[in-house]
């Protein structure tokens, strides 16, 4: 049984590897590129619409309408980033059920990868939002010796957001080979569809936690800019 799709090699040539996760990784991506075409190749705003047009305009809405309730902002700021992450890591799991298929969740370096982008993007919205200066000076407040405090807090979730994703996938893949080798069919079934389950469910904290800590720091700095603004107002 192999734990990881990283241990699954399918070509190596010296120190050049192609492992199960890169190219899982690669084929979910090119699934998402062409649903996205197949959805998006005869839009119309008639009320026929393609059934493709049709899912996945209720996607995007239901993700729209989870961003503004999370965030009480504007969506379309963040349902690019949000959104990518959420049907990436939900395609890999849900394609689970497909023999042979390792889901690039799976690996750590998956996982890290996704959170990276996660740690890159709070600060780029949260400048985006306040400012550079504004936005890196909430890692002094109230001084100087909270500097390693708050990176470190940084660090930590960043680490969260990738052990608690892989660590999901991981075990409901290792469950449902153990109990297919040891038991009846029907357990490793109902385990199976379980899993799958979790795994979207993995996928929805997974895009609501990155939500959060996007939109906290976007707004710690603003309601710091807008005290900053008012006590201006009250010295002048």
């Amino acid at each position: 049984m192999n734990i990881s799709p990283d241990s699954i090699i399918f070509w190596q040539w010296g120190p050049i590897t192609l492992n199960a996760t890169i190219v899982f990784t690669w084929g979910v991506m090119g699934l998402l590129v062409l649903i996205s075409w197949l959805a998006t190749r005869k839009l119309a705003v008639e009320p026929a619409l393609s059934r493709w047009q049709m899912a996945m305009e209720t996607v995007i809405s239901y993700m729209r309408d989870q961003i503004r309730e999370l965030t009480h902002r504007r969506p379309d700021d963040y349902l690019p980033f949000i959104g990518t992450l959420f049907l990436f890591i939900s395609l890999s799991n849900f394609l689970s059920f497909v023999p042979g298929f390792q889901p690039p969740t799976g690996s750590i370096s998956t996982t890290a990868a996704l959170a990276a982008c996660v740690f890159i993007a709070v600060p780029a919205f949260g400048i985006a939002s306040a400012g550079f200066k504004s936005y890196f000076s909430h890692y002094v407040r109230p001084s100087m010796f909270m500097l390693p405090f708050h990176i470190i807090g940084e660090l930590s979730r960043t680490l969260a957001l990738a052990v608690r994703l892989f660590g999901n996938v991981m075990s409901g893949t290792m469950i449902a080979g153990i109990l297919l080798s040891v038991a009846p069919l029907f357990l490793p079934v109902v385990m199976h569809a379980l899993g799958l389950m979790i795994g979207q469910i993995q996928a929805y904290i997974f895009a609501v936690l990155a939500t959060v800590y996007i939109a906290s720091a976007s707004r710690a700095h603003e309601e710091e800019t807008k005290r900053s603004a008012r006590k201006s107002e009250k010295g002048g």
